[in-house]
């Protein structure tokens, strides 16, 4: 289990001074390997990846090492979802199988209670701290999609939810590729993969437990595989999903010609130089995607040390509240709602830091991508 995910800039920072960037190159897809656990520091803004990159560079880890490649992926998800939008909710290609799927993810899924020790430890992980490893999400993925028969989109709902570092592009188009509705090539694991990367884990004779060609074939057919003959009948309950913010809303202070920052859940790495700064959560998004108690904890009480008061509402009503400050401020974010509302509010809209370019045309898989923008990193 990893360490508590502490919502401080000394956690960000303890855990980038941690990186062993050859460790993580050879171990970091066994559930027990030299993972950074940076994800939520970086969804939510206590780091970004320019920081993490002038770290390394700092420490003389080449370019070439696999942790900036895995920090790449990121800014690519933010790079197609510029250019596409909501789009991301929308398969990129046609599903690789032609299945209907179900919309609603099963019991035995959500209680941690399937029978296939890999899939319940990494449920009860997403539910009980926030945190899935990386290689284990795609192995919840691959099984929710291709063997239980759900909706990659359900999955990625349900993922976003509970994830502290979910975001919505990474987490919704990592959920496409894994259906093979992202580029056209499915995820598949089995029971040997687990044995090689968490061998406590694996089971002889679950469903997973067949060759790569059989776990096609098995994802070919429209039949849920349901739990395993011997899985417990009750399991771990499933957390809500809390649309409103759980924070008592209180007056904000006078901002007449002053400096404001507007700090939103996703630029949370400090109060900047304004006057007041000033938190703001957009009740429309929120009841679209919603979150855990964990998560909600996690950011409000970053975002109560960093600001002077917290807004909720919808943000198209926050502007009469602000409109005699002197000046307004804040960083840019793609999350819709925030996206189109900040503009408006604010005469200064920082960008979100980003380490590589961002190409002007849409980059359609990864490695175009790197190939654009690696050697101008």
């Amino acid at each position: 289990m990893p360490p508590p995910f502490e919502p401080t800039r000394a956690a960000a920072l303890a855990r980038i001074a941690a990186i062993d960037a050859r460790a993580y190159a050879k171990t970091r897809n066994a559930l027990d390997g030299r993972v950074t656990g940076l994800g939520p520091y970086l969804t939510h803004g206590l780091t970004d990846v320019p920081e993490i990159l002038a770290s390394l560079d700092a420490h003389s880890v080449s370019r070439q090492e696999k942790i900036v490649f895995e920090l790449a992926w990121r800014e690519y998800w933010h790079h197609v979802w510029r250019h596409i939008g909501d789009d991301i909710f929308v398969p990129r290609r046609a599903a690789p199988f032609g299945q209907a799927a179900q919309d609603t993810m099963p019991e035995d899924v959500l209680e941690a209670r399937t029978g296939v020790p890999a899939i319940d430890a990494a449920v009860s992980s997403l539910h009980e701290t926030g945190y899935v490893h990386n290689h284990a999400r795609m192995w919840v993925a691959s099984y929710v999609v291709h063997v239980r028969k759900v909706s990659w989109l359900t999955g990625a709902r349900w993922f976003y939810t509970h994830l502290l570092d979910g975001d919505l592009a990474s987490n919704t188009l990592s959920w496409q590729w894994v259906a093979g509705v992202f580029t056209g090539k499915p995820y598949f694991f089995n029971n040997d993969n687990v044995a090689r990367y968490a061998p406590s884990l694996a089971r002889p004779g679950t469903a997973i437990d067949r060759s790569y060609e059989a776990m096609e074939v098995l994802a070919r057919s429209a039949a849920d595989v349901g739990a395993e003959p011997d899985a417990p009948a009750e399991g771990l309950p499933s957390p809500a999903a809390i649309s409103d913010p759980p924070i008592a809303v209180t007056p904000l202070p006078d901002v007449t010609n002053r400096t404001i920052r507007l700090v939103h859940p996703w630029a949370l790495g400090d109060r900047g130089k304004a006057d007041v700064a000033i938190g703001i959560l957009h009740r429309p998004f929120h009841e679209r995607h919603p979150w855990s108690s964990k998560r909600w904890s996690f950011v409000l009480a970053r975002m109560a040390a960093v600001t002077d008061a917290i807004w909720v509402g919808d943000l198209v009503d926050l502007e009469p509240s602000i409109r005699s400050a002197r000046q307004v401020e804040c960083t840019a974010t793609l999350n819709p709602g925030y996206a189109q509302a900040l503009p408006r509010l604010s005469q200064s809209v920082l960008p979100a830091p980003r380490a590589f370019p961002d190409p002007p045309l849409l980059q359609r898989s990864f490695s175009q991508f790197w190939q654009k923008v690696s050697d101008a990193a």
